[in-house]
């Protein structure tokens, strides 16, 4: 009887040992769940910024091609009129850059999906938000350089798609639009990193 305080101790102390343990594990538990919401609410941000700057890009693309354009380096004029379209792939110089033939040759995919958006150099394919409409894109506190920026800026290009109206080459009373160029522009947003990107579509009459 002499030993049963001494064993008493002994089983308090395994208790309160797998006390611990079991709060040092409730406690893992609940930071790697505020870390996964925490992850969770940082890939939406960077989504909603690389959505926002396809957005942009988009809408600068139907002012290049539409207008109203006011801008210095405007070539809504030239796109109205006549606009050079290539054989194949896309053009990536002077007021030509960034238009684009749904094809390129050698390749069974549509031009979109061959070419390098991330490619920011002088023979870049796609047109950077601004370069003809003198538009920017600005995130939040862009103007003092806070706040989270995308990697790059938005970009697009403006492909010649063939249209399905046309009915060997003669224009009919249901498509009495017929011979108006036909567009398929694709717009690209990134969000902090160039891997995180979004893009968008519209098929757009001249």
């Amino acid at each position: 009887m002499r030993h049963g305080p001494a064993r008493v101790r002994g089983v308090s102390l395994v208790i309160v040992m797998l006390i611990l343990v079991i709060v040092s594990m409730l406690g893992v538990a609940s930071v790697q769940i505020s870390m996964m919401g925490e992850r969770g609410a940082r890939n939406d941000r960077d989504m909603q910024l690389a959505w926002q700057g396809a957005e942009a890009a988009l809408i600068d693309a139907e002012i290049d091609i539409s207008g109203p354009n006011t801008a210095s380096a405007s070539r809504t004029a030239i796109v109205l009129a006549d606009p050079t379209i290539p054989g194949s792939g896309c053009l990536t110089s002077g007021t030509s850059r960034g238009f684009c033939n749904s094809q390129t040759s050698g390749s069974s995919k549509p031009t979109w999906l061959n070419i390098d958006f991330t490619n920011q150099g002088t023979n870049a394919p796609s047109v950077t938000l601004g370069t003809f409409t003198d538009r920017t894109f600005n995130s939040a506190g862009a103007a003092d350089g806070t706040g989270i920026q995308p990697a790059f800026a938005p970009r697009y290009i403006i492909e010649a798609v063939p249209d399905p109206a046309y009915r060997g080459n003669m224009v009919t009373s249901s498509y009495p639009l017929a011979r108006r160029p036909l567009y398929r522009v694709t717009a690209i947003g990134f969000g902090p990193r160039s891997d995180i990107q979004a893009v968008v579509q519209a098929l757009y009459r001249n």
